[in-house]
């Protein structure tokens, strides 16, 4: 039986994870799985940690937490070298649960058990994104999606003004308090060498389909064609922005006027102003940002 790091992020799902790994623990142990844990306990912890159990020899690793512990891991798995070659099991306790509803792997835990018993693999691009952070620049990988303008400044919001509030309360907070001050980016952007510049609203650049606790911003996402899907929205008005988020959750806005979908391997964006860049839901630093995909550079277990 393979030897497998189980990396538990006991704060996701708004510190529900601790309360759900005691049974998490009682499935994986009657499967006969052959494992150790530990628990992340501060943000950057779980990519340590992968980083560690990679260099190791564990033939495979184990998410228990939500996208931000995926994302971690596949940081700390591509930092020692093995992120294509140790496969990612995955045993959603979060909330939003973006990621693994493209990629085919079960929602509820019980089933995500099991799963990781399955000799079923799938390869999947990560994303690179580079960007300033205090004056410095670094470099981060996604798995999901990553993007700048509205939605990097509701993760901005979000992560520091409310997220004592818990997960969903501080998200809803972040997008009303957003709202209320956004005011749309003047940016030139480069998609594959040809440069232009617009006034956009927000760009997403996304290897899933889904993001944001259940948006659907690129609902043709394939997250192994080695292109992100960009979307990009342009300079459209907060009423019309309120009434089209709708659209959004249901992937049905690519036909409004103001937004553009497309496909892509590179883009870089430079504002005018600062603006925040986020990574799956996570805020790292500042634009000017360069986006970058690494084709079939992530295993992940499916059933």
């Amino acid at each position: 039986m393979a030897r497998a790091k189980v990396i538990v992020n006991p704060a996701a799902g708004a510190g529900k994870t601790i309360k759900k790994w005691p049974r998490v623990k009682e499935l994986l142990d009657g499967m006969k799985l052959d494992f150790d844990f530990e628990f992340t306990d501060a943000p950057g912890h779980g990519m340590e940690l992968a980083k560690a159990a990679g260099k190791k020899g564990y033939e495979f690793i184990v998410s228990v937490g939500g996208d931000g512990t995926i994302h971690e891991i596949a940081n700390g798995l591509h930092q020692a070298g093995v992120a294509a070659q140790v496969p990612v099991g995955i045993v959603n306790t979060g909330t939003g649960a973006d990621y693994i509803r493209t990629i085919g792997v079960p929602r509820r835990y019980k089933e995500a058990c099991r799963c990781l018993l399955s000799p079923n693999r799938r390869m999947v691009d990560l994303g690179v994104v580079e960007y300033t952070r205090k004056g410095k620049r670094e470099k981060r990988l996604f798995v999901n999606f990553a993007g700048i303008g509205f939605d990097a400044e509701v993760v901005r919001a979000t992560t520091e003004k409310f997220k004592a509030m818990g997960s969903m309360p501080s998200y809803l907070m972040g997008l009303l308090s957003t709202l209320a001050s956004y005011e749309n980016r003047d940016v030139k952007i480069i998609v594959d060498g040809k440069s232009g510049e617009r006034r956009i609203c927000t760009v997403m650049l996304n290897n899933g389909r889904y993001g944001g606790g259940g948006m659907k911003p690129a609902p043709d996402a394939d997250p192994g064609d080695g292109f992100f899907d960009l979307m990009i929205i342009d300079d459209i008005t907060k009423p019309d922005l309120l009434v089209s988020i709708p659209r959004i959750y249901s992937g049905t806005h690519g036909t409004h006027p103001k937004v553009t979908l497309t496909r892509a391997r590179e883009v870089e964006i430079h504002p005018i102003r600062n603006s925040a860049v986020q990574a799956d839901g996570e805020l790292l630093g500042e634009a000017p940002a360069r986006f970058s995909i690494l084709p079939a550079a992530l295993s992940i277990i499916i059933e």
